[in-house]
């Protein structure tokens, strides 16, 4: 699948999906931040230069919370997909990944992946 041919309510399974491959379960809050960061930055890739500036405080504003309490959820997630899905993150990544990404690193793997229509499932 390619980024067009994905409309807007098909983002979001197809986001999970590849959350829950990395480990990431919906029982944590920055399961869903990072959900909606990532779906942002497939429609907007050039959030992903501005991730402090635009894209945390957008997804603050979503979900009614602060942009550093989003990073920090994000970061969170990061961690356990690090912790458990390591494998995955560097199939969806093209790379070995020799230390843990930022989490706006992350985010890029997870949109870059997303926007390909990344089908290794």
């Amino acid at each position: 699948m390619t980024k067009n041919e994905f409309s807007d309510g098909e983002y979001m399974p197809y986001i999970y999906e590849i959350l829950h491959s990395l480990g990431v379960t919906a029982n944590y809050t920055g399961f869903f931040q990072t959900s909606y960061a990532v779906y942002l930055a497939v429609k907007r890739p050039e959030s992903l230069l501005m991730v402090t500036k635009w894209l945390y405080p957008e997804v603050a504003r979503h979900f009614n919370t602060t942009w550093r309490s989003v990073e920090r959820n994000i970061r969170t997630v990061l961690s356990i997909v690090w912790d458990l899905g390591r494998v995955r993150l560097e199939e969806l990544a093209h790379c070995t990944l020799t230390r843990k990404p930022t989490a706006s690193k992350f985010l890029a793997i997870l949109s870059s992946a997303i926007a390909a229509g990344y089908e290794n499932r």
